[in-house]
């Protein structure tokens, strides 16, 4: 980790939000500028100078050892059961409804880089001659065959001070130059770099620094977007003006033609955003040109959404903000005062408010990256009107928690009219997969690309597009779902991505290149994928995915199962397949079969694979090879399995009815929704493998962890039982000494039960695998063999992962604070928590089902933490307040009647 990164992630925490947030101290009118200044300029070499002469600094290896500052550090405010709607998104229907039409698979893919750090930032831009990579502190020239044309480089060739990160880079395409910004800490501002000429490999970099910011704050999350007067800039910071007034956000204004020039008395205008409901993290963006034809100067429009859910809004709805600036005379810029659209009801919240979302088979939930435009909202003139596409994550389902994508596209009848919704649809993924992390623009028809993250309990993160062509009806995604790459390992921390790009290839106007952030065999890296919205090709055969193997107890002739789709529009049969382990000698046989357009088959190799060394993990190659086909980039698919131990499989022998496991709670595993139905893994009735669900329990902890578990046997609920073993010595057995819950008996039915779960001082470190039997203990069956069978009820295996994480002084004083509620009326509650502790804490909110309703973080004020809790929307129930650390933390119980 270099110094400079070392001190973003120990020093810079106390810079992330100021303290004061909320609707603005100044009327949501019309405003001037609220402070003007003058960039800072430097030339710098170019990056083929740079290295000739042994200057160029290469990109640092950093994998997943740094984690980049945490700009989620405080959410909106959530209040409990505000908001709209109550459960599924209203614009479902016309996606789910939508005609369907397939579109060519991926012109090109290729990988920008595997080492990152936590998040990797993924951004990138495709100009006429190049396309420029960047992620975290580094960037990186591509040719526009994928092909490295420069060697990774640090964001210190280009910029003062060193690589402190969050880049992004653009494409001015009427001025044919490209661009490169980051974010400083020291002092407080940022960097941008416009290359020299068209050629950002010979020519040099024209570098302009803002960083003499009146408020003294960090400006997080930077966005950058291009229109005809300026660059301007959006942040995740509030603003104070020359009068010391504090103003809600804050955007800048970058004299774009000085710039370009290369001009070194190019300056800066700064302004507020009138008006804005918010409470802590926030992203608005301003409209970005996508192609060279620019609007007429003025009228820059700055976007963000508002949630009902959250305090301060009433309803769902954009505001939009218009800046006209005068850079002779900066007395004249004004923003004005914000412009509400209502939209259709949406819910932008997930878990309260919190940043862990989002199941993958293994590993912590993933952020959703909830209350953000995404990177970038873009803009385009046609003849007959202007159009802007942009897009938010939202939660489609508030029961049962899917993400799906929020987008839009505005128009305008001309250059300064007033904007209107055209069209708004909530795109949600096929197969019940999350899908976020969009990113959205139109090409030179008309036509709208989307590309996108997407990722379920059963499925790694994989990076997907869609899109609609110009004349299709109204509100919905009609292109059918293509992949770009899949994921053969999982993210291990929730930080993802943070934000990803599409751009539009100015050659053509037709090709979208979109670039987000994906995991290769345990390595962060970003992966580029070049789409068009055209009909497919003639011939085009490729991989879908490896079926089987999968790891588990593997043998020496195991049957290698490989999904294969027609991709093209003429049918094929009689084409090559094969499948190489490790590099080895590759099987090579033919699929004889006759696959139609759009089709999927499966095929299974006549030659078995051996696979049979314990505890090996194998890589396995799969490939089709059609004669002149006409997209090669899907033809291989590489995965890993791993030969693991198989475990007994007890069954329900007369099915799970209502006993069994409805619902579990531990640590980060939360599974279920507490329906009756019965959880089975393949034919086995009442067994469950949710070996891919892990957490980690800490072996130091003075305190047993707590289990929580639900049946719905609501007429004897004393007459289900519980039992939980932890396989610590890995050999695929329960053993005696290895039970930690004895046949406990529940005392409640369809709601969550507290059990205490007490993790041996002395239990080995690592990865274990937990079980869970839960079944009628009235009937056949016995609750304390983890491998007998039973009448009703179910077992459950899960992995958990055995750390060593002794208390700290930090832990030992938030156990002696103390918490204490004051009831105020209308169901509002103010909640302290009195400590010697000093950093940030968190405040959650949980109902009786254990789901999180509340997240933030807090600071404290004086001797004490404080959040004003507004329950007056919340159902009648028991919920419970948590304040505190990861660890150690107070709770209370409030009733709302």
């Amino acid at each position: 980790m270099e110094p400079k990164l070392k001190k973003l992630f120990y020093v810079l925490s106390f810079c992330f939000i100021t303290n004061i947030y909320g609707q603005d101290k100044v009327p949501n009118q019309a405003q001037k500028s609220i402070w003007k200044g003058k960039l800072n300029y430097q030339f710098v070499p170019s990056i083929k100078e740079q290295i000739s002469k042994g200057t160029f600094i290469p990109a640092s290896i950093n994998k997943d050892n740094f984690y980049g500052r945490d700009k989620r550090t405080k959410g909106n405010k959530v209040v409990p059961g505000k908001g709209l709607p109550k459960r599924l998104d209203p614009l479902l229907n016309a996606q789910k409804n939508a005609i369907s039409r397939r579109v060519k698979s991926t012109s090109l893919t290729f990988e920008t880089t595997n080492s990152t750090s936590t998040p990797s930032d993924p951004t990138g831009a495709v100009g006429r001659d190049y396309y420029i990579a960047s992620w975290n502190t580094a960037f990186r020239i591509f040719n526009k065959d994928g092909t490295p044309a420069t060697p990774a480089a640090s964001l210190a060739t280009l910029f003062p001070g060193g690589a402190d990160g969050d880049p992004i880079v653009l494409y001015d395409a009427q001025a044919d130059r490209y661009i490169v910004t980051e974010f400083e800490d020291d002092p407080n501002g940022f960097h941008v770099a416009i290359s020299q000429t068209n050629d950002p490999i010979n020519g040099g970099w024209h570098i302009y620094s803002a960083n003499s910011f009146q408020t003294g704050t960090f400006p997080d999350y930077t966005k950058f977007s291009i229109w005809s007067d300026g660059y301007y800039v959006t942040a995740n910071i509030s603003a104070t003006d020359l009068s010391g007034n504090v103003r809600n956000g804050q955007v800048w204004a970058l004299e774009r033609d000085k710039m370009l020039a290369g001009d070194a008395s190019a300056s800066i205008q700064a302004f507020s955003l009138p008006g804005m409901a918010t409470n802590g993290f926030y992203s608005p963006q301003a409209f970005n040109v996508t192609d060279g034809n620019l609007p007429a100067t003025g009228n820059a429009t700055i976007v963000y959404m508002q949630d009902d859910a959250w305090s301060g809004v009433s309803s769902d709805h954009l505001k939009l903000w218009t800046i006209d600036v005068d850079w002779a005379t900066p007395a004249n810029s004004t923003i004005s005062a914000a412009t509400e659209i209502p939209t259709a009801p949406f819910t932008g919240v997930f878990d309260g408010g919190g940043f862990s979302n989002l199941p993958q088979p293994s590993g912590p939930n993933i952020d959703a990256m909830q209350a953000t435009i995404m990177n970038q909202a873009q803009f385009r003139k046609f003849p007959t009107h202007n159009s802007v596409v942009f897009n938010f994550v939202v939660n489609t389902d508030t029961e049962n928690k899917l993400a799906g994508v929020r987008w839009y596209e505005l128009r305008q009848n001309g250059d300064g009219q007033p904007w209107s919704i055209y069209q708004e649809g909530t795109y949600i993924a096929p197969d019940g997969r999350h899908a976020f992390g969009a990113s959205m623009a139109m090409d030179g028809e008309g036509n709208i690309g989307m590309g996108y993250s997407s990722v379920s309990s059963t499925e790694s993160i994989s990076l997907r597009y869609t899109g609609r062509f110009k004349d299709d009806p109204l509100n919905a995604m009609t292109a059918v779902e293509e992949l770009i790459v899949q994921s053969n390992s999982d993210n291990t921390a929730n930080r993802y991505a943070d934000y990803s790009h599409l751009t539009v290839d100015p050659s053509n106007n037709a090709d979208f290149w979109f670039v987000s952030e994906y995991f290769n065999n345990g390595a962060r890296s970003n992966m580029v994928g070049v789409f068009q919205l055209t009909a497919p090709p003639n011939k085009d055969v490729g991989i879908i995915t490896l079926q089987n193997p999968t790891s588990g107890e593997l043998t020496n002739s195991e049957n290698i199962t490989i999904s294969i789709k027609n991709f093209g529009k003429e049918s094929q049969s009689n084409f090559p397949v094969s499948y190489t382990i490790d590099g080895g000698t590759t099987i090579t046989e033919t699929y004889t079969g006759t696959l139609n357009q759009a089709q999927i088959a499966t095929y299974t190799f006549a030659t078995t694979a051996d696979l049979s060394i314990t505890n090996q993990t194998y890589s396995i190659e799969v490939a089709t090879a059609l004669v002149d086909d006409a997209n090669t980039s899907n033809d291989k698919a590489t995965i890993q399995v791993t030969n693991s131990l198989n475990l007994c499989t007890p069954a329900a022998t007369e099915g799970c009815n209502l006993d069994g496991i409805k619902r579990f709670v531990l640590g980060t595993i939360d599974t279920d929704d507490g329906n009756n139905g019965c959880n089975s893994t393949g034919n086995v009735s009442g067994y469950v493998d949710r070996r891919n669900l892990s957490t980690d329990l800490d072996r130091s902890l003075t305190e047993p962890y707590v289990l929580k578990a639900q049946h719905n046997w609501t007429d004897d609920p004393d007459g289900e039982s519980i039992s939980a073993w932890i396989d610590f010595n890995d050999n695929g057995t329960f053993e005696a000494n290895e039970q930690l819950i004895t046949g406990e008996t529940f005392n409640v039915a369809n709601a969550l039960q507290d059990f205490n779960l007490d993790i041996p001082q002395t239990a080995p470190l690592g990865n274990h695998i937990l079980r869970l039997k839960a079944i009628d203990n009235t009937s056949n069956g016995d609750i304390n063999d983890a491998c007998s069978n039973f009448d009703y009820g179910e077992v459950h295996d899960y992995t958990v992962k055995v750390v060593d994480g002794t208390l700290s002084t930090d832990d030992i004083i938030l156990d002696n604070a103390q918490i204490k509620v004051l009831t105020l009326a209308n169901k509002q509650f103010q909640i302290e928590l009195t400590t010697d502790y000093e950093d940030m804490i968190s405040f959650r909110v949980y109902d009786i089902l254990g789901k999180q309703v509340v997240f933030n973080n807090i600071e404290k004020q004086g001797n004490k933490y404080n959040y004003s809790l507004d329950m007056s929307y919340a159902d009648p129930g028991v919920y419970i307040v948590r304040m505190g650390g990861t660890r150690k933390f107070k709770t209370v119980k409030l009733i709302i009647k």
